[in-house]
């Protein structure tokens, strides 16, 4: 699968700009022609996974709030978004609402200027902005994308929260480590010059001296060791492998696949309500849903769905779903609600992932605890140990 821009004319003849994920440049003109649009250029764009300086999702999830309000309240979308553009809560914000409503002057419509600033609106937005565009409810969208970046935000700070005091014992025992290292170790060193030293003590002596002594060479090889990890997990091949690696471990597997389930089926649900097709919805949510295992799994369902088959059984096939999930996909099939079960799915997953994250931190905690005792035992064991040879041989 890969990501193409394209530039095609509506009915209209109106100008359409935007970007497409499929597995060929042919996909991206049928599915062009399904919405009715005669392409002028297809693209494929290069992936880029550097750093990207978007907005902060409370952010969107006002402005996309206010300007829901400011519509229902009958003030023209023009009108709207240069009154955006003026707020000084957001400056940047501000600056790129001002340069939307500049196109849309232009006679530009608003998910096609949205679409221009790819690194501030990511696709799911662009598309739900325009199904909402086309079928004349867009006061709705807006409003159901600020409340579903609203979701997002709050489930991001959970997790973020819930991780603060693992990563605070992580940085607390290295500290206490390099100081030991650095400034406590080196004052043995002359005492035991002339001994028989143990192996423990020759450890912790050695790695104390190139800590000290060597503090160049460590930190380059410290930099090296962070590019090196950070080019790998760029790899596709890593990146599979680490995600396969993740879903079995206990606990913590069950947890991650657990919140890209939660993400997926969220973001396709808010698409399906938002009157995206399912196709075109699955190859949004595949992008968002940020697991490779799952994204290849979107992948095939989206294969099998558009050779007519059923979403549920390609997700279930693909191991990924357990049963209960993979049931109330078929059911809401069924029934033709699929975007209310799915939304459904994500808010009974939300409380599932709460749960989960509870007891793996209360895992992780005790144990970082162990380690950095582990660790402080072994250098105080390392020192000790001479000093009671020493002394049972006097």
């Amino acid at each position: 699968m890969g990501t193409f821009s394209y530039i095609a004319r509506d009915g209209q003849g109106q100008k359409v700009t935007g970007t497409l994920t499929g597995g060929s440049e042919q996909a991206i003109l049928s599915e062009l022609q399904s919405r009715h649009l005669a392409p002028i250029q297809v693209r494929e764009v290069a992936e880029q996974r550097g750093f990207r300086r978007g907005l902060p999702v409370r952010v969107l999830s006002q402005m996309y709030g206010q300007l829901a309000d400011l519509l229902r309240a009958g003030v023209p979308l023009l009108r709207a978004l240069r009154l955006l553009g003026r707020s000084k809560a957001n400056p940047r914000l501000a600056k790129i609402m001002s340069k939307v409503a500049d196109e849309v002057a232009d006679g530009t419509r608003l998910a096609d200027a949205m679409a221009v600033h790819e690194d501030v609106f990511p696709p799911i937005q662009v598309a739900m902005v325009r199904a909402g565009e086309r079928g004349g409810f867009l006061e709705d969208v807006l409003e159901r994308m600020g409340d579903f970046l609203e979701q997002q935000a709050d489930m991001r700070a959970k997790v973020i929260g819930s991780l603060i005091y693992p990563a605070a014992l992580i940085l607390v025992g290295l500290g206490i480590v390099i100081f030991a290292l650095v400034f406590f170790v080196p004052q043995f060193e002359g005492f035991y010059s002339d001994m028989d030293l143990p192996l423990p003590t020759q450890i912790l002596l050695m790695s104390s001296a190139f800590l000290t002594e060597r503090w160049l060479i460590a930190l380059m090889l410290a930099a090296a060791l962070v590019a090196g990890a950070w080019w790998a997990v760029q790899q596709a091949d890593v990146r599979r492998r680490l995600a396969a690696i993740q879903m079995r471990v206990p606990k913590l597997g069950p947890l991650l696949r657990g919140i890209a389930i939660g993400r997926f089926t969220r973001i396709l649900g808010t698409l399906l309500e938002n009157g995206i097709p399912l196709i075109q919805a699955m190859q949004i949510s595949r992008d968002a849903a940020g697991n490779v295992l799952l994204a290849e799994a979107i992948d095939e369902a989206t294969e099998a769905v558009r050779a007519g088959e059923s979403l549920a059984d390609p997700l279930a096939r693909s191991g990924l779903f357990n049963d209960d999930i993979v049931e109330m996909i078929a059911v809401g099939e069924s029934a033709n609600n699929l975007a209310t079960v799915l939304v459904t799915i994500a808010e009974t997953i939300e409380k599932r992932v709460d749960r989960m994250l509870s007891i793996v931190m209360r895992l992780v905690e005790p144990l970082l605890l162990l380690s950095i005792a582990g660790v402080v035992l072994f250098i105080f064991i390392a020192l000790i140990v001479p000093m009671l040879q020493m002394s049972t041989s006097m």
